[in-house]
């Protein structure tokens, strides 16, 4: 009796989470198979007027490393890649239509998704029920916990999670609740595919500027972080700070989808502080290009963002210098405390030197290394301390020795008192700040001492 043929179906949105996985197939991170399909979704709010992952220049390289492209926004339309999940008496049939449509047949099939806890990821495992899944990383959101509770059916299914190393010796918190073991994607066969899509960033019209500053936007504002007024003044802080350490060249990559006002506010900004400025918008590119691309292609003096990815990507595998800009204030306002945005925002604030501090470029990192593993399973506890109970010890431990004014910043007094960790008020005083009389007595000792001290 012959075996079945193996399908590994590959689910992506972005490219540079297919150039992690086109480099964890070179590096032999997934065994021989019959036939390998990439899922390509679009996730963006309106996929209508946003170019998909298959359309980018770059694809054509990393599309050798499958067999088929499947577009998942086409088979589950006109539903939303990430607002749709088969209902559960529909998943045979759509299991059925599925491998009608993508030519399956009774093949055995493997995944590999990105984001597992959310759709189309999510949809999909739960479609082929019962197929062992693999995650792949593609930023720092890894190294912190799942933002939710899975359904075991489908976590105790995956296997494995793949990360790029951007933080040397830091292990992913993200599946450990199921046993997921962590597998790194070797860092070489990951520049290798980036350098594949260097020719393609030729194509996309991308300037010849020799060792700028590149200043990196997130479009915070959209993910309801910050204000746009705020996110705009944040891009005018990234210049003013570059201009201020001796770079008269920028070069503004903001995000694909961000408002063309802030472009013509950065280019008056640059005016005036006498810089030159060259802004990677639709009116110079023909599509978006990966940071990385304009690492290779550029060289920058100097990579500033908030919390970018690409920060420790230029830090750890260009070795570019890097800056932040705004963390401080993410740390303050991201809320609930549990946002999944809230370790890669205090990985970048411990490791990133502050671009407006003008010490920071020889300061050591805010967190020593041998401390930043504590310090992330603390901030991993405090978020999610209902997933993660056993990660309780750790944190109590690194709360009662290590929590000074330099680690503050990365905890909240209320979160820490309703855990009841070291840091937070004790049991018996919790109830004074909310206590309307104990407010009035201290408002009026306070005036009295005012009025004393005339």
């Amino acid at each position: 009796m012959s075996r079945s043929r193996t399908t590994q179906v590959f689910l992506a949105s972005t490219l540079y989470g297919t150039a992690t996985l086109a480099a964890a197939l070179d590096a032999g991170l997934f065994p021989d198979a019959g036939r390998r399909v990439l899922l390509v979704a679009n996730n963006a709010s309106v996929p209508e007027t946003t170019p998909a992952l298959d359309g980018m220049p770059g694809f054509d390289a990393l599309r050798t490393r499958f067999d088929d492209v499947v577009s998942w926004n086409a088979t589950i339309a006109p539903h939303h890649p990430a607002a749709w999940s088969p209902r559960p008496d529909d998943i045979p049939l759509w299991e059925r239509h599925l491998r009608l449509a993508w030519g399956l047949g009774d093949d055995d099939v493997e995944l590999a998704v990105e984001s597992i806890q959310v759709d189309p990821a999510m949809a999909v495992c739960r479609i082929f029920t019962g197929v062992p899944v693999d995650v792949y990383a593609d930023g720092l959101m890894s190294y912190g916990p799942t933002r939710n509770r899975i359904d075991p059916l489908v976590g105790t299914r995956v296997g494995r999670l793949l990360h790029l190393d951007l933080v040397p010796g830091l292990r992913p918190m993200l599946l450990t609740e199921f046993g997921v073991r962590a597998e790194t994607v070797p860092t070489d066969a990951f520049l290798k595919v980036l350098g594949e899509l260097d020719e393609a960033a030729g194509a996309a019209g991308l300037p010849a500027v020799e060792s700028p500053a590149l200043l990196l936007g997130q479009y915070l504002s959209a993910l309801g972080l910050i204000s746009v007024v705020e996110e705009e003044e944040l891009h005018l802080r990234m210049m003013r700070g570059a201009v201020g350490r001796g770079h008269r060249s920028l070069v503004f990559k903001p995000h694909p989808t961000a408002p063309a006002q802030w472009s013509r506010a950065m280019e008056e900004e640059a005016a005036r502080l006498g810089a030159e400025l060259t802004v990677l918008d639709a009116d110079v590119l023909t599509a978006p290009v990966l940071a990385e691309v304009l690492y290779r292609r550029m060289r920058p003096a100097l990579v500033v963002g908030c919390f970018s990815t690409a920060l420790l990507t230029a830090s750890e595998f260009y070795g570019l210098p890097v800056a932040r800009v705004g963390t401080r204030t993410l740390l303050e306002r991201l809320t609930p405390f549990e946002n999944s945005n809230r370790v890669p925002v205090t990985l970048v604030d411990a490791l990133v030197p502050d671009l407006e501090d003008g010490e920071a470029r020889e300061a050591a990192p805010a967190v020593a290394p041998e401390g930043l593993s504590d310090l992330v399973t603390a901030v991993g506890f405090a978020m999610q301390p209902k997933i993660y109970p056993q990660l309780r010890p750790v944190a109590e431990r690194y709360l009662a020795a290590r929590l000074t004014d330099g680690t503050w910043r990365y905890f909240k007094r209320r979160r820490l008192t309703s855990l009841g960790l070291p840091g937070g008020v004790p049991a018996q005083f919790a109830f004074l700040p909310r206590n309307a009389t104990v407010r009035r007595v201290a408002r009026r000792a306070r005036a009295l001492r005012r009025m004393a001290l005339r």
